[in-house]
């Protein structure tokens, strides 16, 4: 006897994961809210907080990245435009974190610990369009005191080419073909006008958020390789001859434009002396660097969200995954990860705040090398927790995936910010010294870091190239694990200390920490609420 259709059920929905709409980002945080206090900086994160777990904004950071980029060289009728259209969903996210003064505000009005934790937040949200965000906010200090620095500090967005807008943004086009991270090796020439411009003829590489309103690029004028910055509209309210020949086709970052730009006689003010454009953007840099440790730990905590929701709500042989001891083992270490990335980004943060010159000159190249780097191996953890319901694209993992090797690379990638880390040693003595008296606030907490901390000492006097690395990566872990030992509780330091600390060596993957530490604790420290 068959069986009416109508009787059989295959498309009921059990067992599946309720999507991550709705959640309250800081209340799974304790790194984020505990380092705030720390830094005696108190923001009203509320309403940003509930926009980055809202569907709405969610669903934003999606549409943006689907519907990606256009470049419009000409109009209809011929005309070189040099436009590049976005989608509405990318305008909003623009407009939230520029509401919320996460560009060049804090330079004017607020903290930069508050500016960093609200950067870190929207970071866990969408990351292509941090990029604009971040260098219009690394822009404001060599730019003090000149006509654009009102512009880069107000809470205006206002997209579109045009003379005299309220709120402006700010890029930077320093990379050329040939040199790519060796900016000394530019080609671009700067020629001197009588009316104290330059007009510059080059072709750069690599131009991010081509629609910014201003740019910052490297130049060789007479004196040398300059500094000078290069509007879109020119004072008389003409186009500045700024020409995108493409955009690049990225991995990641899908929703942000990265651009070929060439110059052909394009007008640009000098900012600084001839031939110190090196100097003159290196704070640019300093500042561009911190926000790739807060953008690598925003990854890293988004796909923590992700995987934590997924254990919490999705059950395997029989039990809750969230239940089962080698799951809390590998989201467990996750959370370890997220914290140390959290906790370290709000103290170079707070290092900004107070002026600690030499404390940055070391610790944030070092971090900058460790905490980016590891958020690759962090996602791709994440993404594997969920197995074949993190793999599509319609879930946000492939997305986070694409997104996680971009901050090592951004701003120096992972030997050019091990090299810096030697320069500064070797330069830097103050330096050296700064980052080992905040390490040595935990001496004596424990013997595992009590060895380690040995060791760096050891390492920092035979300090040599093809050691850059070990270097950077042992500060990074000390900085870490004095952090963690005074400030966290000790279920989060001794899984930390443990898995990366030991003598044979620091963590390899995640779920192989030894026997007898306690992994359910730190996966409920973070598990999201809905």
């Amino acid at each position: 006897m068959s069986v009416p259709p109508s009787a059989v059920s295959t498309h009921d929905v059990t067992n599946q994961v309720p999507p991550l709409d709705g959640f309250d980002p800081l209340a799974c945080d304790p790194a984020l809210t505990d380092a705030l206090r720390r830094e005696g900086a108190a923001p009203d994160l509320g309403v940003l907080a509930a926009a980055v777990g809202s569907a709405e904004y969610r669903e934003h950071a999606r549409l943006a990245n689907v519907h990606e980029p256009v470049l419009h060289t000409h109009d209809r009728y011929g005309h070189r435009i040099d436009e590049v259209e976005f989608h509405p969903s990318w305008h909003a996210l623009m407009r939230l974190s520029v509401a919320n003064g996460l560009h060049g505000t804090a330079w004017a009005e607020g903290s930069h610990v508050a500016r960093a934790a609200g950067f870190y937040l929207v970071s866990t949200l969408e990351q292509g369009h941090c990029c604009p965000i971040s260098m219009t906010y690394a822009a404001v200090p060599p730019l003090r005191g000149t006509r654009w620095e009102a512009g880069l500090t107000t809470r205006v967005y206002e997209p579109g080419l045009a003379l005299g807008k309220r709120g402006q943004l700010a890029g930077m086009s320093m990379t050329e073909k040939q040199g790519g991270s060796d900016v000394r090796t530019g080609t671009t020439r700067a020629t001197p006008q009588p009316d104290g411009t330059y007009t510059l003829v080059g072709h750069k590489w690599f131009t991010s958020a081509p629609m910014n309103d201003l740019f910052l690029t490297l130049a060789q004028a007479p004196g040398g390789l300059t500094c000078f910055v290069l509007p879109r509209v020119l004072p008389d309210g003409t186009r500045n001859a700024l020409r995108i020949q493409r955009l690049k086709d990225k991995l990641g970052n899908r929703s942000n434009a990265s651009a070929e730009l060439e110059y052909v006689d394009a007008v640009g003010w000098r900012v600084g002396e001839e031939g110190r454009g090196v100097p003159t953007i290196i704070e640019m840099v300093s500042m561009t660097r911190l926000d790739c440790v807060l953008g690598a730990a925003g990854t890293t905590r988004a796909a923590l969200s992700e995987a934590a929701n997924h254990v919490a709500h999705r059950s395997a042989f029989g039990a809750r995954l969230a239940d089962q001891p080698l799951m809390q083992a590998v989201v467990g270490e996750l959370a370890v990860e997220s914290e140390a990335a959290t906790t370290l980004a709000l103290r170079l943060a707070g290092a900004v705040e107070r002026g600690e010159t030499a404390f940055l000159r070391l610790a944030l190249p070092a971090a900058k090398y460790l905490v980016c780097k590891r958020t690759s191996a962090v996602v791709g953890e994440a993404l594997e927790c969920l197995g074949g319901n993190g793999y599509v694209e319609n879930s946000p993992m492939p997305r986070l995936f694409r997104e996680s090797p971009l901050n090592s690379i951004w701003e120096g990638s992972g030997n050019v910010t091990a090299l810096d880390v030697l320069r500064a040693v070797a330069r830097s003595p103050e330096s050296v010294d700064a980052v080992l008296d905040e390490i040595d606030l935990a001496q004596g907490a424990d013997a595992r870091f009590d060895r380690t901390l040995s060791v760096l000492r050891t390492e920092l006097q035979h300090a040599e190239p093809r050691r850059a690395r070990r270097l950077a990566e042992l500060l990074t872990l000390c900085l870490q694990g004095s952090l963690l030992l005074r400030t966290a509780p000790v279920e989060v330091s001794d899984a930390f200390l443990a898995g990366r600390l030991q003598p044979d060596g620091p963590w390899r993957t995640a779920g192989t920490l030894p026997e007898g530490i306690p992994a359910k604790p730190l996966l409920e420290r973070v598990t999201p609420t809905l």
